[in-house]
This record gives structure tokens, C-alpha cells and sequence, in this order.
């Protein structure tokens, strides 16, 4: 599945999508500190448990290095996901 990225102005999203539509999307607001604060991580039902969240977090994280920011993760999931993954400290804000 390819994860997809759009932003404007001060909000961007990462998101997965098929023939039938949306799938996942992991949203975030950038501040004038480059500092994107996740506040949203969604995965449809049908889609569960299968690690597409996760693989969002991920891409935003590989974002975050390769663009020289942090990541603030204000959602509940992607901030579990920065506690089980210690190799994420080095972006977290």
C-alpha cells in the first residue's frame, strides 16, 4: 500500500487510499517552530490490526528527519507508538 502525503499552508496529512476511497490518514498542524503535532491517526475498521497505523506513524517520523523538524504526538495512538519505538526519540519534541 502506498502512503500518499499532502500539505498546505500549516496542515498536511499522510494517508492510504484504494479504489473504494480513504483507507488511513495521520493528520498534522506544523507550527513556526517546525514542530508537527500529530493530532489525529485513523485506519478504517475493515483495515484493523493489520499495521497501517503504525507504517503512518513511521512515514511521518521518516519525514520528520529527512525535513529537519520534530513531532509533537498529541494523538493517543501515535503517541503509544513513540513510547514502543525508542528509535523515534531523536524527532520527538
Amino acid at each position: 500500500m502506498e502512503i500518499k502525503h499532502k500539505e498546505n499552508n500549516s496542515r498536511g496529512m499522510f494517508y492510504i487510499e484504494n479504489d473504494t476511497g480513504l483507507i488511513a490518514e495521520l493528520t498534522y498542524h506544523k507550527n513556526e517552530n517546525d514542530i508537527l503535532t500529530i493530532d489525529h491517526t485513523e485506519v478504517k475498521r475493515t483495515m484493523e490490526n493489520q499495521g497501517i497505523g503504525s507504517s503512518l506513524v513511521k512515514e511521518s517520523v521518516l519525514y520528520a528527519r529527512k525535513h529537519n523538524l520534530k513531532i509533537d504526538p498529541l494523538c493517543p495512538f501515535a503517541e503509544v507508538q513513540f513510547d514502543m519505538n525508542k528509535s523515534y526519540s531523536d524527532v520527538r519534541a
